[in-house]
């Protein structure tokens, strides 16, 4: 049936009432004679504006295509061969559908901001290690889905096989919105490759996922709070290992955060990108100083073990991937493992931005 694509009271994604109502308190604030004395602030209020500017242009053009519709359902019923245009009309009404909804669920304040995503095995030596690479490579072969650029930033690997920490750059449009749903542990249960007796393991690794903060956001990092170390590179690979001491830890003194980097060959380059995560970790946590209630950026820090992963990708003895906290199930592991991530991250932001996301918790049973 036609018209079974059609979603009921579309206008209801937006409250026009609400956003005029807080389209006219922006404008109040902007138009008061200090407004521009905090610069800071006084952008956040424009680009919130301009986000509020959207949502009612978004709404508007909902009703007017609903409008339309009804015209073309009118027609129908009275007899007119109006089906070419009223399929097309669908189509297009679906699909601005989708976009209201992407941008619906993509209207947090850094959600348009390229993504740090570090990730870092659990115990278990080289089981851990190995999951904690195969979860690079999912999250690099779903950037190349998007069409993302990415920089590796920083590779520490294991003592036998995969790693021991890595850090990326993932740079692309709401990088940040969308990787912010992987955040937290992933539990896998393989019969480990590891283990001359064949048994089945089960493994642990945890992702943090930051933005990348513009360089005017307020993080203050005075030097004498630094220790700042250089080191031969141990990167994944080949003849692009670095042979200096190129590569770089920055220990943040009151905090006890430590970053890394020895991506590049040059020493400057490893320290400003370096800072560049250091500033994103301490703007997550101030943050969280400052408002406990707020969700915090990176993510949900739990023990990296069990009963508290966010998602479970089980190859035996059953084959299965579960997000605990959307109940999304998918059982084409493999398509997963190769960076088909886009279904448990929708759900996810989905569920998010109505307020009907469940927390992490153990597996039912395996």
């Amino acid at each position: 049936m036609l018209s079974a694509r059609v979603r009921p009271n579309c206008g209801g994604i937006f409250e026009a009432a609400r956003l005029d109502e807080q389209l006219a308190d922006i404008e109040k604030h902007i138009s008061a004679p200090n407004f521009w004395s905090n610069q800071a602030e006084a952008q956040k209020v424009m680009q919130r504006r301009r986000r509020v500017d959207d949502e009612l242009t978004l709404l508007q053009t909902l009703k007017r295509r609903s409008d339309d519709l009804g015209v073309l359902f009118e027609w129908a019923k009275a007899g007119e061969n109006v089906d070419g245009d009223l399929q097309r009309s669908l189509d297009e009404f679906h699909q601005e559908i989708e976009t209201a909804e992407s941008k619906k669920m993509l209207s947090g304040e850094h959600d348009q901001a390229n993504a740090i995503v570090t990730i870092h095995p659990g115990a278990g030596g080289t089981e851990s290690q190995d999951w904690a690479e195969m979860l690079l490579r999912m999250y690099l072969k779903w950037s190349e889905r998007k069409g993302f650029r990415r920089e590796l930033m920083d590779y520490q690997p294991g003592d036998e096989a995969g790693l021991k920490s890595a850090t990326v750059l993932f740079m692309g449009e709401a990088a940040f919105g969308l990787l912010s749903a992987e955040a937290g542990v992933h539990r896998l249960v393989r019969i480990s490759p590891f283990d001359q007796a064949a048994r089945r393991h089960t493994s642990f690794a945890s992702v943090f996922v930051w933005p990348e903060l513009p360089e005017d956001v307020d993080v203050e990092i005075e030097d004498k709070d630094l220790r700042v170390d250089t080191y031969r590179s141990s990167g994944a690979g080949g003849q692009h290992v670095n042979v200096t001491d190129s590569a770089v830890r920055i220990t943040h003194l009151p905090t006890g955060i430590v970053v890394s980097c020895q991506n590049e060959r040059s020493q400057h380059k490893n320290r400003s990108q370096a800072m560049k995560v250091l500033k994103a970790r301490l703007f997550d946590l101030k943050q969280k100083e400052q408002a406990a209630k707020l969700e915090q950026l990176g993510g949900e820090k739990r023990d990296i073990a069990f009963g508290s992963q966010i998602r479970s990708y089980v190859l035996q003895p059953y084959q299965m991937i579960k997000d605990h906290r959307t109940k999304v199930e998918v059982g084409d592991v493999h398509r997963v493992l190769d960076g088909d991530l886009d279904q448990f991250i929708k759900v996810y932001l989905m569920q998010k931005a109505s307020g009907t996301l469940g927390a992490a918790a153990p597996d039912e049973g395996d």
